[in-house]
């Protein structure tokens, strides 16, 4: 037994470690404080050299800012909350202008950024860099280089300063005392401009990753509502436009028995409880880990309430009828519908769409008859609800509803256009024109977060990660054959697994 001395060292060394362990708060002790307090996270997003390139290559922003510091730095210290004021307009959930910029922090102290803070000819602290995410990614700065992108900020010394700079730089009037959906230079300014459009991959993730948390959070997967969503879940591992939400589809559909068994008869008492406790949100990102970001950027409204959700999932949807080919349309058509039906919460949204989809009769056959009937319902949904925000005073005065796609939008689309005294369209469609809109806009143009990286400065051509279905209108029958084979085999494998494992669940309970 070791001496009295020695026991009682031990005794209060265990104690404090598990003061540590315990109370979270303690670890603010060996920061270096900045009187923020360690409840309240910082707006910045703290990189690092493991993480810097991958994080800035992946954000669908168009501009970041870059702060290099010191933590050992008084100067730095004494700058934190001056930048902090201006992160909050920019970062998390609860910011003012969201899906703009960027705000990150580079501690140059820690040995591991050393080459990070070298390759941006860091010479002092702290040093702030402006420039598009995608730039900095794998890049470099070098004061003798003028032309480069990255640029070295010159007015940060105050918030006010800081973000003066940035207004000039992209022609806003941001102001530190702005409230949330107040400005309206955060909205996106043109439906019709490519960049614009190709960021909507990032709010048809952020529907997509929230309309699984409502599923998780409202625990709506039950005996009944497997087989629904399990189709909804083949349809988006082939054809969701984000490579990462295919692939978090996949990876859930190959975990879906052992979260949500079909035979739990053959489950003891103690993995049926144990299963009713899962957060299956907490381990299951189906878009990375990242999304939901908790904002909107095309798909943004002008005031609380309006578009976000409901229009990121409207986008999945038409993204989703365009990319199917031609012996998919009546599955993908009926696992829509079936997802709808038994997953979105919203009972007079959900009754109105089914009572459309029930009075399909014939089955589509073709990728253009999904594509067709999918913009004639949405339209059909626009204009129940334009009569009904216009009684109300509930639409969004930006952003009213509208008849889609609009004329100058697509002027190849209308044949004729008149509008009765009372606001009632006539409108002679083109429907060719039409399907070659859907495709182009929901196909073509919306690319994969991965792969795509639009750029007005860019002399490259834009690579878009579009599968060989994307464009209907060109796949050759033998290709729309082969992909239609490939999704019924990839269903007759999902089955075939699902088998396997009701038996090896069914082997084990015998033994």
């Amino acid at each position: 037994m070791p001496p009295p001395g020695r026991r009682l060292f031990l005794a209060l060394a265990l104690a404090l470690a598990l003061l540590f362990l315990l109370v979270p708060g303690l670890d603010a002790l060996r920061t270096l404080g900045d009187g923020s307090g360690a409840d309240v996270p910082d707006a910045a997003v703290e990189l690092n050299a493991s993480n810097f390139d991958s994080v800035l290559k992946e954000s669908p922003l168009k501009f970041a800012v870059v702060e290099f510091f010191a933590s050992w730095c008084p100067a730095c210290r004494n700058y934190k909350p001056q930048y902090e004021k201006v992160a909050k307009l920019f970062n998390g959930p609860n910011a003012v202008h969201p899906g703009i910029i960027l705000m990150a922090r580079v501690d140059c102290a820690m040995k591991t950024n050393a080459d990070l803070c070298g390759k941006f000819s860091v010479g002092h602290y702290p040093m702030l860099f402006w420039g598009p995410p995608h730039k900095f990614a794998f890049g470099r700065w070098d004061p003798k280089e003028d032309k480069d992108e990255i640029q070295l900020v010159d007015e940060w010394r105050t918030a006010d300063h800081l973000l003066s700079y940035i207004n000039k730089r992209i022609g806003s009037s941001f102001g530190l005392d702005d409230e949330k959906y107040e400005n309206e230079d955060t909205l996106p300014r043109n439906a019709s401009d490519p960049e614009e459009i190709a960021r909507a991959i990032y709010d048809v993730e952020e529907a997509t990753a929230q309309a699984f948390e409502i599923i998780f959070q409202n625990k709506m997967i039950k005996s009944n509502t497997q087989v629904p969503l399990i189709k909804f879940l083949q349809l988006l591992v082939v054809h969701h436009p984000s490579k990462r939400c295919r692939r978090g589809s996949a990876e859930m559909l190959v975990n879906f028995d052992d979260l949500w068994p079909s035979d739990p008869i053959s489950l003891s008492s103690q993995e049926t409880t144990i299963l009713q406790q899962v957060d299956a949100s907490k381990y299951y990102h189906i878009c990375g880990k990242e999304v939901p970001h908790g904002y909107w950027i095309f798909c943004r409204g002008s005031k609380k309430g309006t578009r976000g959700f409901s229009c990121g999932l409207w986008v999945l949807f038409h993204s989703l009828s365009v990319r199917v080919g031609d012996g998919e349309s009546n599955l993908a058509f009926i696992a829509i519908c079936e997802f709808i039906q038994n997953f979105f919460i919203c009972d007079e949204c959900r009754n109105h769409f089914h009572e459309i989809s029930s009075s399909v009769s014939v089955p589509f056959n073709k990728t253009r008859d999904l594509a067709m009937w999918l913009w004639r319902t949405h339209n059909k949904v626009n204009q129940r609800l334009m009569k009904e925000e216009k009684t109300l005073g509930t639409g969004d005065p930006r952003f009213p509803k509208i008849t889609w796609p609009p004329k100058q939008l697509c002027p190849s689309c209308y044949i004729s256009y008149s509008r009765e005294s009372n606001g009632t369209e006539n409108i002679e469609w083109d429907e060719d024109e039409v399907f070659q809109f859907l495709v182009r806009y929901y196909g073509r143009t919306i690319a994969s977060s991965k792969e795509a990286t639009l750029s007005s400065s860019d002399d490259a051509a834009s690579t878009y990660d579009i599968a060989s279905s994307t464009n209907a209108m060109t796949v050759p029958v033998g290709a729309a054959l082969a992909i239609a084979v490939a999704s019924c085999a990839f269903g007759a494998l999902a089955c075939f697994w699902r088998t396997q494992q009701k038996n090896r669940k069914h082997r084990k309970g015998w033994n």
